[in-house]
């Protein structure tokens, strides 16, 4: 059975949408000197709200507002809590972490029991087609053999997504606020010095990745899986500080390192419809992320000891 069909890169592009959504977000906090490990719960949270509001209003474009509302909210109290009150970063990342994956099942039954008047538990399938978040198919480009079928008809987030690496980059080196970021994750002490805000900064950058947790995590509920449930973003958060850290932290190598992953559960869902044991091909992505990992490591320290070695 052949893997490699257009569908198959098809699937690939589609899988890793809400990764580079989530690594654009890392890659922006980590230049800012902001690690936010609280995007898989940034993500969970606007993925049940985005599918809620969409229900709710009968507009996805609604429902993408609401759960990019709630990804800024969510980061804004993440930034409150860690720069404002001083609490380790990492701790307040563990927590919304915590809070996504138990704290949304609580607001399901809590939700649908008093507002719905009916019970959802675990899922939730409140998304139909007019709800969806569009797929947009590209004229002239869906003409063309082979690349047509793998490019166009994605989701409009989809494309919005990588139109976003080109903003990043944008932002990051050809603005004031980027050089802000940058200067800030650097050094804070010497961008205080020349009259930066510093807090403010981190604000910001942890705003701006909130927002992109809240797009992908609305990809997720509104367009992926069409409809919420219960750990839906599967791990996708933690992925994405990996392909920030594989990609060397800029855009477009976290791009790449995104659509590795894209890559690899694409494959473990391929090989496990050919009639594969799913126990066996579940843990591939997550086998990819750590060799991915190791080899990116080695390779940083391998350009290390060449930069001492030419140092001494």
């Amino acid at each position: 059975m052949n893997i490699f069909t257009t569908d198959f890169f098809f699937s690939i592009i589609r899988i890793a949408t809400p990764i580079l959504l989530a690594t654009l977000a890392a890659v922006i906090g980590e230049k800012g000197g902001v690690s936010n490990i609280g995007l898989e719960g940034i993500m969970m949270m606007s993925a049940l709200f985005g599918s809620l509001g969409a229900y709710w209003t009968g507009s996805w474009l609604l429902g993408l507002v609401i759960a990019m509302v709630v990804g800024l909210i969510e980061a804004l109290l993440m930034g409150f809590f860690a720069f404002k009150l001083q609490t380790d970063i990492i701790l307040v990342g563990t927590a919304v972490n915590m809070i996504g994956s138990g704290g949304t099942i609580f607001l399901v039954k809590t939700i649908s029991n008093t507002v719905m008047g009916q019970s959802l538990t675990s899922t939730t399938s409140l998304i139909t087609k007019a709800h969806q978040i569009p797929s947009i198919s590209i004229p002239y480009v869906r003409d063309i053999p082979v690349v047509g079928k793998v490019i166009s008809g994605h989701s409009l987030l989809t494309y919005i997504a990588f139109l976003l690496v080109i903003f990043t980059i944008i932002l990051l080196y050809k603005t004031p606020l980027g050089l802000n970021i940058r200067s800030v994750g650097e050094n804070p002490n010497a961008a205080a010095s020349v009259g930066v805000s510093v807090s403010r900064i981190r604000y910001i950058t942890i705003g701006i990745g909130g927002v992109l947790a809240g797009l992908g995590g609305a990809y997720m509920s509104m367009y992926y899986a069409m409809g919420w449930s219960l750990d839906m973003v599967a791990g996708r958060g933690f992925i994405a500080l990996a392909a920030q850290s594989m990609g060397g932290g800029e855009p477009v190598g976290s791009m790449l390192a995104a659509l590795v992953f894209g890559f690899a559960q694409a494959l473990g869902i391929k090989v496990s419809a050919t009639g594969v044991d799913s126990n066996l091909v579940a843990p591939i992505p997550y086998i990819v992320t750590i060799i991915s990992l190791v080899l990116f490591a080695l390779n940083q320290r391998r350009k290390e000891r060449k930069r001492f070695a030419a140092a001494a």
